[in-house]
């Protein structure tokens, strides 16, 4: 991780968050975490794994101290950031968290992140309410990441300097905080006054949405900070709105507003970040109320399962999935999407003419260390691919020596890939059918042939960037 990014990225934030803008300090602190660990890691010159797990710790120990969380801070490390729960990235990653909790607790005390009354589960007809709300976070959880990524592309669309996409989203989000200055900042404050049922119904379901929005403009037109704390606004207004609502129908067998506020924060922040069990976590132990937790168990699951089903990617992962990066696939994959098949081909290609006779055929092949060759017509255009399976009934049959030609005998519908496709796609399709080849064509025309790719041409590569990149030396 650059130093130069870590450091403008926590000051931007600083800024950013400082002014009003509706973001989280979450984001910054992981980073700078993050970058630190990413720092140590380089002097000793460690492996790719070893950096990952200092990387890992830095996050791990900016949550913990941040919210008073040390077990918390541990999952979030191993289950959003790294998701490696072996225990050579557990220990580490443990022993840092509690180091930075407890000198957290000696300068700023040992208190809750977040001051609550008592809740609990008044009835267990409440569990199915709690169900209720965890499909409805998932939703605004999903609703989230898309508004958040839809802006942030209408801003880099506009036509316009760079400097002035900040001052809009500025005066938009200036427009919004005189009607609700609650959007404004990381919105503790808002959270404080939800938890001791100080908000009307109406003004708790409208936040929802001018939180969404404000967040979305915030970060989208340039500014920077986290988008964890503006989850748990969103689902502390979700929440409280949810438990107003089935509080005033079903008063005997349900709980107050403040606790369905609880549930729901934790509810969107797993819909937003995929992380359940960070989630559950983080709110135990930011309320340091135990009675609710299982209320918080049901409805994190069921929003992270049903956010997944919704949209695949995180908020977190989406930005890397629209890049083409497949965090989930693995190394392998992401490094045959890496490499061009322009830069791994055969340009010298061994092509047959179609109007070849076939009694010319065996000392072309003979000749050849191929047994499959793209077959061309005169204007040298691809029209084929001449294969074993289609040439080895009939290569030693005299009688058709001078009656048939290599064009009669090609397999005229050809997969091919493009110049421009990575050996992914390679790989993919030559596998599909089992090729023994696959012709390369021109972006722009693909009846101009470029060159070949052969499967011995793409595990070549692929063991040549593995090397380069050190993969090998970090497993």
């Amino acid at each position: 991780i650059r130093k130069r990014t870590v450091l403008a990225e926590t000051l931007a934030s600083a800024v950013t968050i400082g002014t009003g803008g509706s973001a989280g300090i979450v984001a910054p602190i992981v980073q700078l975490g993050s970058g630190i660990g990413s720092a140590v890691g380089a002097f000793p010159r460690l492996s790719g794994a070893g950096i990952r797990t200092l990387v890992g710790c830095g996050a791990a120990a900016g949550i913990a101290a941040a919210f008073n969380a040390p077990i918390a801070g541990t999952m979030f490390a191993l289950e959003v950031v790294l998701g490696d729960f072996g225990v050579a990235t557990f220990s580490p990653i443990v022993i840092s968290s509690v180091t930075a909790t407890a000198v957290s607790r000696h300068f700023l005390g040992d208190f809750p992140a977040i001051s609550v009354p008592s809740y609990q589960l008044v009835s267990g007809w409440e569990l199915p309410l709690y169900v209720l709300l965890g499909f409805i976070c998932a939703f605004i959880a999903v609703s989230f990441t898309r508004l958040f990524y839809w802006v942030g592309d209408m801003f880099n669309k506009a036509a316009s300097p760079a400097f002035m996409k900040p001052l809009v989203g500025g005066i938009l989000l200036g427009f919004m905080g005189l009607f609700f200055p609650h959007i404004l900042g990381n919105g503790y404050p808002t959270i404080d006054l939800v938890m001791m049922e100080e908000l009307s119904l109406a003004t708790l379901f409208i936040l929802v949405f001018f939180k969404m929005a404000a967040t979305s403009i915030t970060i989208g037109s340039g500014g920077a900070g986290g988008t964890f704390a503006p989850s748990l606004f969103i689902g502390a207004m979700l929440g409280g709105s949810f438990g107003a609502i089935v509080h005033r129908f079903l008063p005997e067998v349900t709980a107050s507003s403040g606790a369905y506020s609880i549930v729901g924060m934790a509810a969107v922040v797993a819909g937003v970040t995929r992380g359940p069990f960070s989630a559950i976590l983080m709110l135990f132990e930011m309320t340091g109320n135990y009675t609710i937790i299982l209320p918080l168990m049901i409805a994190c699951i069921i929003s992270s399962s049903a956010s997944t089903m919704l949209l695949k990617e995180s908020m977190f992962t989406l930005k890397l999935a629209r890049k083409g990066v497949n965090i989930h696939a693995g190394k392998e994959i992401n490094v045959l999407k890496s490499i061009l098949i322009s830069e791994v081909m055969n340009r010298q290609v061994e092509t047959i003419p179609e109007n070849l006779p076939l009694g010319k055929l065996p000392e072309r092949i003979a000749a050849s260390k191929y047994n499959s060759f793209p077959v061309v017509n005169e204007q040298k255009h691809l029209v084929g691919v001449l294969s074993f399976l289609d040439y080895h009934d009939v290569l030693f049959n005299q009688d058709l020596d001078n009656l048939v030609i290599a064009g009669e005998l090609a397999t005229r519908s050809v997969v091919t890939v493009s110049m421009d496709d990575s050996l992914f796609t390679a790989l993919d399709r030559i596998t599909a059918r089992d090729f023994s080849i696959l012709p390369v064509v021109d972006p722009a025309d693909p009846l101009v042939l470029r060159g070949i790719v052969t499967r011995r041409d793409i595990i070549s590569a692929y063991n040549s960037a593995v090397l380069k990149k050190g993969i090998l030396g970090e497993s």
